[in-house]
């Protein structure tokens, strides 16, 4: 059962602002008060002092394949919840189980398993259900996606997709009439929309928009560039308002300078951080298995022997320290981007993204380095660092 938990002598981060002393009770998986100051004294509440950290609300990953050697596409009961802990180590508290281009017969049993597991994890990250990225890609911008792999959409087989009911966003090449069938399926059925491995024109996204398309996959990779003349899929998905556009801030997948443009372009509220990561994420550097095929792990980056991206080993917490750098923007114009975006764009935003009355008791505590010290899942304390703070 979960007890009662309260992080005082904190710096909080809010909606209204960062502040510089202050505390947030949690009851249950709810946080039930906050205020500035010092905290109030409540019998039977563990009480943990932050030592002038900073309250962020917990990463929300909202596209990761896997971790620590496991990956969605095991169908693994045991390797979601392996890849769970080493994201709660990294300050996430909620993910998506990122599939891949596959049979339906190995899609299906990732949904499966994946709606089995749903919701809280032993000392880990919680289950917050399926990112479907693919098979509906365009194979001409397949990345590490399985080429052989990659169809078109087909309404019974997406049925069955739907029917588990974990699937919170789906990624399609939207240039293809199938596709945009499935569009108005998602919107149906209460899941996102998004843009992937996609050789659509500008005006393909525009109309992709009006159909009810309000995400974009890895931006600028697998996608059309930008052209002053032909604007591409890149150029539509920063200009049409409607879309969130996930960024994998490593260093290796995009520039520097072109996460600023992206950052200046869409805000605070249009960027969404994610990793991406794949299952040699937390091993060291050297050969690995994806699937069937191999790749290779050095100097930050995930590769095929031909020297195409496979995925990353980055986590929530580096993507954001990246992200701060390369923009120069500071922690309070863009923390939103690893929590509060991604729960607004999975239409989890009632109740999850940030620190306020009422929502899941869902927080990272971090130094000014974004080093993780303690993570918080719907109330469960899932990490801590024992060397900066008093967990027991």
């Amino acid at each position: 059962m979960i007890g009662s938990l309260l992080i005082h002598n904190a710096r909080i981060m809010t909606p209204n602002g960062l502040f510089d002393y202050g505390w947030v009770y949690c009851e249950g998986r709810r946080i039930a008060l906050s205020g500035v100051g010092a905290a109030p004294e409540l019998e039977g509440t563990l009480r943990l002092d932050a030592g002038g950290l900073i309250l962020l609300p917990g990463f929300i990953d909202v596209h990761v394949h896997g971790a620590v050697g496991h990956d969605t596409m095991d169908a693994s009961p045991d390797g979601l919840r392996c890849m769970a802990q080493f994201y709660a180590r990294h300050g996430v508290t909620g993910f998506l189980a990122t599939t891949w281009a596959d049979t339906r017969e190995r899609i299906q049993a990732a949904l499966e398993t994946v709606a089995a597991a749903r919701g809280p994890q032993a000392d880990g990250a919680t289950i917050l259900g399926v990112h479907l990225e693919g098979p509906y890609l365009n194979p001409a911008k397949c990345g590490a996606q399985k080429v052989e792999c990659i169809r078109r959409a087909d309404p019974i087989e997406t049925q069955a997709f739907f029917e588990p009911g974990v699937i919170r966003l789906l990624s399609l090449a939207p240039e293809y009439e199938e596709n945009r069938r499935l569009i108005a399926e998602c919107v149906r059925h209460g899941v996102t929309a998004s843009a992937a491995h996609t050789g659509a024109t500008y005006e393909d996204l525009v109309e992709a928009a009006r159909l009810g398309l309000t995400h974009a996959t890895h931006t600028f990779n697998a996608m059309t560039g930008f052209n002053h003349r032909e604007p591409g899929a890149a150029g539509a998905v920063m200009t049409l308002p409607q879309i969130r556009c996930e960024l994998i801030a490593d260093g290796v997948h995009v520039h520097p300078a072109a996460m600023r443009v992206l950052s200046r372009v869409k805000g605070a509220d249009g960027v969404v951080l994610v990793t991406d990561a794949v299952r040699c994420a937390g091993l060291p550097d050297g050969e690995y298995m994806l699937d069937a095929r191999s790749v290779m792990v050095k100097d930050g980056a995930v590769r095929l022997p031909d020297g195409t991206l496979a995925g990353s080993i980055l986590t929530m917490d580096a993507a954001l320290r990246n992200y701060i750098e390369a923009t120069g923007e500071p922690l309070e114009r863009v923390w939103q981007a690893c929590s509060w975006n991604a729960a607004r764009a999975i239409n989890l935003a009632d109740r999850k993204g940030s620190l306020e009355v009422g929502k899941d008791a869902d927080l990272a505590l971090v130094d000014e380095n974004i080093n993780v010290c303690l993570t918080v899942a719907e109330g469960r304390v899932v990490y801590c660092d024992k060397k900066r703070l008093a967990c027991s």
